[in-house]
């Protein structure tokens, strides 16, 4: 997309009221702002997958046929207080903002919708009440369902809570969404706690397989930041040990950004499960 001859075809138009400019004009409007967002207070430190790459989650066929069709597209970012977005600075850089600006400049004509439904505390048990209100209801395309880290603080029977994870990924998806779950975080609480940790991460990652959901690695993918990176804790974790600061979210939302943008492509070859995602070094 040209952003030189849309913004000469825009000043043509004069003084005249932004909500009379049309869609092109309203798609640059949205370029803009995503590209603003995105402005890098990290680009100094690259957002790096795995070293070998990172698994591909799958194919995503709603939100990738309506996004390679150029049709609206609702996203629900659900989970606790890292979808939320305790730690960043602003909300605009939390995960679900960062996701959604990274998604509109790959989908500049595209009408893009991500809601942020996630409330700081909760695991499955306060999720599971609120689905059908807070996500189900908003009829969304694609919903990414991030919990488990509080199960394991909270030393929560396991069984139980894959019992309710799996039946909240099958309600989401007899509405017809496509699941992303999203595992525990690697970080200073959750190592203090391995027996746990190790429990919720093999169990999501059945519930994921069974269901045959996408699942993102977030615990492999903070792990090889600290381990395989060398980078402190606190390059990405903020003080309580727990939650991601800035780069943290904006490198989790460019991974997971990219799985989606893999899926899309993958819908357009008409292959059923996109490539493995090839290591790669690149600026945010």
């Amino acid at each position: 997309m040209s952003a030189h001859a849309e913004d000469s075809q825009s000043g043509a138009q004069g003084q005249s009221d932004p909500a009379q400019r049309g869609v092109a004009g309203k798609a640059i409007d949205r370029v803009k702002e995503a590209a603003k967002t995105a402005t890098d207070i990290l680009s100094r430190v690259p957002c790096r997958t795995p070293k070998g790459g990172m698994k591909a989650m799958g194919t995503l066929p709603h939100v990738a046929s309506k996004l390679a069709a150029h049709q609206p597209v609702v996203i629900v970012a659900f989970g606790s207080s890292s979808t939320q977005g305790h730690g960043s600075t602003s909300p605009e850089f939390n995960y679900p903002n960062r996701l959604a600006a990274q998604l509109r400049r790959a989908y500049p004509g595209a009408d893009i919708t991500v809601l942020n439904r996630g409330k700081g505390g909760e695991d499955a048990p306060e999720m599971m009440a609120r689905l059908q209100a807070e996500v189900i209801n908003s009829k969304p395309d694609l919903v990414i369902w991030q919990l488990g880290t509080n199960a394991v603080l909270r030393n929560l029977d396991p069984t139980e809570t894959g019992k309710m994870i799996e039946d909240g990924v099958g309600r989401i998806q007899a509405a017809g969404s496509d699941v992303v779950l999203v595992d525990p975080q690697y970080s200073p609480a959750t190592v203090e706690k391995p027996e746990g940790t190790s429990k919720m991460l093999a169990l999501m990652h059945k519930v994921a397989a069974l269901h045959k959901v996408g699942i993102f690695p977030r615990f492999e993918v903070m792990k090889e930041w600290h381990e395989g990176q060398q980078m402190a804790f606190s390059s990405f974790v903020i003080a309580d040990g727990l939650h991601m600061n800035d780069w943290g979210y904006a490198c989790f939302a460019q991974l997971l950004g990219d799985n989606i943008i893999k899926s899309v492509g993958a819908i357009k070859m008409g292959t059923n499960e996109p490539a493995q995602q090839q290591a790669q070094q690149r600026p945010l």
